[in-house]
């Protein structure tokens, strides 16, 4: 057993994995780019009150985030999400000062939060995000939600249902949690400490509670739907219709409400229901903030934005069989016949590798048995045998591995016929590099 071991809730990502990790990394930025979106880095740790504002009720804040002192006594915490820093960012690089709305951001960042680990739920998980600041209209808000379902459809995943809801604007949520403290007054104190606090703090968090789920009280809960104002109502009216439009089939979820205190009006989630996701079906979600950047210090502007943890994503992935990675193959392997070869099968290889080809040779002298055991295990396309006999000739042999085809070439032919066998599986554009003696 090794002695040193991984901290609990975090892991090693290497492998077939990381090569799945790749592939997700390499269609965010793809989509990214077509959907006009520019990228955003922000610090893996912010003061503290960059996340803590005012009477915050989520349990991230509450009970999840790293919080330290730093050595002048000033209280950092690492990033628990990824709107609040790129909030920081927009308002304090003064980035609402471009000319054109909306402001389309996203970002790839690791996120902490100290809570129990579970399969797609770890202490450091690595978001996807992506943001849009400027007037508030439901078109950006299915257009937000239809982004995200693009993203994992184009992955591969099927078995997913959309959960929307609103919170309405200021108006209609203060008359909802006036209703619902009297809802919860008379049983409160058979509720947990956590709804107990969430009581004074945000009554709207008691419906996300997970350990009272099934109390009465929180099942015949008020709707916030009854108190709606005749604006929030048609915001929310004018969401659906655009998404059903669109061809997106959603349920509207009365209790959802999300798990960070800024939402307003549009809520959202997009979850598995494979039956192998079991209570961490949630594949990403987010919402709608109408004060946020103002609360920073910047102007009034709404946002919309989604966060999607790519360990859940590979969870879900895993679930409905779907595998990104590709086999790992090696286009060419230099097998060297003799002793004399090694030098030339090191340049030759080098000299493969710019011109874009994935090459190797045996470093060890191993024997040509133990040679061709390493092609198949990286499952190279093409064998080049170096000899003694070849080389004073200024040949090589080539071997196509597929069709055992073989052929004998001059030093200077090889690329040729690489690009002859390899053809479109080559992803170069055949500019090829010229040095040494391979010219």
């Amino acid at each position: 057993m090794s002695k040193f071991q991984v901290p609990r809730g975090t892991q090693d990502v290497f492998g077939k994995e990381v090569r799945q990790w790749h592939k997700i990394e390499a269609l965010i930025k793809e989509m990214m780019n077509v959907y006009g979106f520019d990228e955003i880095r922000t610090p893996e740790f912010e003061h503290t009150e960059v996340f803590a504002r005012g009477n915050d009720s989520s349990d991230v804040i509450n009970k999840e985030m790293y919080t330290f002192m730093d050595r002048g006594d000033r209280s950092l915490s690492l990033k628990p999400e990824g709107t609040a820093g790129l909030i920081r960012s927009f308002v304090e690089n003064k980035m609402y000062t471009q000319p054109d709305m909306p402001f389309k951001y996203y970002y790839v960042s690791p996120c902490f939060r100290y809570e129990r680990p579970q399969k797609g739920r770890m202490r450091i998980h690595h978001q996807f995000g992506v943001e849009v600041l400027g007037d508030k209209t439901p078109y950006i808000d299915a257009e937000v939600i239809g982004l995200g379902l693009t993203f994992v459809r184009t992955l591969g995943l099927n078995e997913l249902k959309v959960l929307v809801n609103t919170l309405g604007d200021n108006e209609s949520r203060t008359s909802y949690k006036t209703a619902l403290k009297e809802h919860f007054k008379p049983d409160l104190h058979t509720l947990c400490s956590d709804c107990q606090r969430r009581y004074e703090q945000n009554p709207l968090r008691i419906l996300d509670c997970k350990v009272d789920a099934n109390h009465s009280s929180i099942l015949n809960a008020p709707k916030l739907r009854d108190y709606l104002n005749e604006e929030s109502k048609n915001y929310f009216e004018d969401l659906i219709r655009i998404l059903k439009d669109s061809g997106v089939e959603v349920e509207v979820s009365d209790r959802l409400v999300r798990g960070l205190d800024y939402y307003t009006h549009t809520v959202f989630e997009v979850v598995s229901v494979n039956k192998d996701m079991g209570s961490q079906a949630t594949v990403f979600g987010g919402g709608r903030y109408d004060s946020l950047v103002s609360d920073f210090g910047g102007p009034e502007l709404s946002g919309i934005g989604f966060g999607m943890g790519i360990e859940r994503l590979l969870v879900a992935l895993n679930a409905e069989g779907i595998d990104l990675a590709d086999e790992k193959e090696l286009d060419v392997f230099c097998v060297t016949l003799d002793d004399e070869a090694l030098d030339y099968a090191y340049h030759l290889s080098n000299f493969l590798r710019l011109n874009g080809y994935k090459a190797e040779y045996d470093y060890y002298r191993k024997s040509f048995k133990s040679q061709f055991k390493s092609v198949e295990r990286k499952n190279a396309k093409i064998v080049i045998l170096l000899g003694k006999d070849e080389m004073s000739k200024g040949q090589v042999v080539l071997k196509r591995i597929e069709t055992q085809e073989q052929v004998t070439v001059s030093e200077n032919e090889i690329l040729h016929q690489l690009d002859h066998w390899l053809n479109e599986d080559h992803v170069c554009d055949h500019d090829h590099q010229h040095g040494g003696e391979h010219e």
